[in-house]
């Protein structure tokens, strides 16, 4: 399975670090295990199904917990017997 997480909390940070909030999701997609590459608009993960649905939950899940009041995560999914390189190689 392939999926790409966006996660747009409220607020994006703090005053110290604008970015915390998003960095504490993106930290979980990197202990995850899962291949992944991180993005300017999302971070896009790679590998058994149970492991992604588990993972995008918990980076969600740590936006909040990372002190965010409210937050949306755009989540996209595909089913497919391809890989993130298969799909880019073409193009790097």
């Amino acid at each position: 399975m392939i999926a790409e997480i966006q996660v747009a909390p409220s607020p994006p940070g703090t005053a110290d670090d604008p970015h915390a909030h998003v960095e504490a999701a993106i930290a979980v997609l990197q202990a995850s295990g899962l291949r992944y590459e991180v993005g300017a608009l999302g971070t896009t993960v790679e590998g058994d199904d149970d492991l992604v649905w588990s993972t995008l939950r918990a980076a969600h899940e740590a936006m909040l917990a990372a002190g965010a009041t409210g937050g949306i995560s755009h989540i996209k999914v595909a089913s497919v017997n391809r890989t993130m390189d298969s799909l880019t190689a073409k193009f790097r």
